[in-house]
């Protein structure tokens, strides 16, 4: 029996395989299984190469239509057909969730936009508030940034990259109190026929406060009591790069915008696994695996993602193809409309379906889960936001 396994061996492997180029054992396919080398390497024709990367990193062939297809007309049954081992013909998750997330806010970053004079800071000098000399001028540039805001909240209402809201809030706030304070200026100066002062200085940086004191790295640096030295020096340095990135964001505030979209898939990884945690928590007598149901958070995060790369490249095409009212602008904005509606109901058809539970559990269920889960992403969004301030 031995002796005739020996013997197959060469037969089988002198044909099309030929001998291993490392160790010089026959091959039987394309690894030699004495040593692990691949056939192929890297001195071939490029085309291949890209065909490879393709293949192993996003798993880029004839599945992925069918994969997009599925996962987005059918709610669950993704899910459904990989646990009950029917993978081969899809995209496994983990791409599926990988490559959609990085098109989709790559995307993001060439369509939404800020606008030149979109963010500005109270404190600032550089603004056109602060250099408008009547109060009818302070009003006018107020509003223009103020509706520059509010299409930017807009255009990312109800997506993963709702992290910026705060920021945004906060900005359109300032901007009215720098309004405010820049009127009351000028009506003293006008009462006291003084000329009220300008700004110039266009190279000010913002300050920072804390506890009532304006910060600096050495006069005033902040300093936890129960952190070690080299922990506060650190915390004290990425202060310093804020301050710095609030000033570059005077002369692009797209800077903002492109770091915040670009860090959003990393918070999202983040997330998947307690957003799997939670599914496990509110599910536990199902008697799932954990792994069953990160499954299913890979593929509601994917199906989100791919809603939103619809949805920004419907803006494109509207801003692109339509640019003033009329019919095609309002197909348009039906189709983002319908967008809008198709997430959540596409989600709680998802959790039914999976999950094969009655309609008043699976909506009580599916309430709560929704509820606890964007109290998480706010908290993940606010991260997010300050650190896309700090490292930019």
């Amino acid at each position: 029996m031995s002796e005739s396994a020996d013997n197959a061996s060469p037969i089988a492997a002198t044909g099309e395989h030929g001998a291993c180029g490392n160790c010089g054992t026959p091959l039987l396919g394309p690894h030699c299984y004495a040593c692990g080398q691949p056939v192929k390497g890297l001195v071939r024709h490029f085309t291949s190469i890209v065909g490879d990367f393709f293949d192993s990193v996003f798993d880029f062939d004839a599945r992925t239509p069918r994969t997009l297809w599925t996962l987005f007309v059918r709610p669950g049954l993704l899910s459904r057909e990989y646990f009950e081992g029917r993978r081969v013909r899809y995209v496994s998750p983990v791409r599926l969730f990988f490559f959609l997330a990085i098109v989709t806010f790559f995307f993001a970053q060439l369509v939404v936009s800020f606008g030149d004079d979109a963010i500005n800071f109270e404190g600032g000098s550089n603004d056109a508030i602060g250099r408008a000399t009547t109060v009818a001028a302070v009003e006018k540039q107020r509003d223009l940034a103020v509706a520059e805001l509010r299409e930017a909240r807009k255009e990312l209402q109800g997506t993963p990259a709702i992290g910026a809201n705060p920021g945004l809030v906060a900005a359109e706030t300032a901007i009215r109190k720098r309004a405010g304070d820049r009127i009351a200026e000028l009506r003293e100066a006008e009462e006291s026929g003084k000329p009220a002062p300008v700004d110039e200085d266009e190279d000010e940086v913002p300050d920072i406060a804390f506890n009532g004191r304006i910060w600096d790295a050495k006069t005033n640096p902040v300093e936890v009591a129960w952190l070690p030295s080299f922990a506060d020096t650190w915390i004290n340095a990425q202060i310093g790069r804020t301050k710095k990135n609030i000033a570059r964001l005077r002369e692009d505030p797209d800077l903002f915008k492109d770091a915040l979209l670009g860090a959003v898939p990393s918070t999202l990884f983040v997330l998947l696994p307690v957003f799997a945690l939670m599914l496990k928590v509110f599910y536990l007598f199902r008697r799932r695996l954990y792994m069953e149901h990160l499954i299913v958070a890979l593929h509601s995060h994917a199906f989100l993602c791919l809603a939103l790369l619809l949805m920004f490249l419907t803006m494109a095409l509207q801003r692109w193809l339509a640019p003033q009212d009329g019919f095609l602008r309002a197909l348009f904005s039906l189709v983002e409309a319908a967008l809008w509606v198709w997430m959540p109901l596409y989600l709680l058809l998802m959790q039914k379906r999976v999950y094969g539970q009655g309609w008043i559990m699976t909506l009580l269920k599916y309430s709560v889960l929704g509820f606890c889960y964007i109290v998480l992403l706010s908290f993940g969004a606010v991260f997010t936001v300050l650190a896309s301030l700090v490292w930019m």
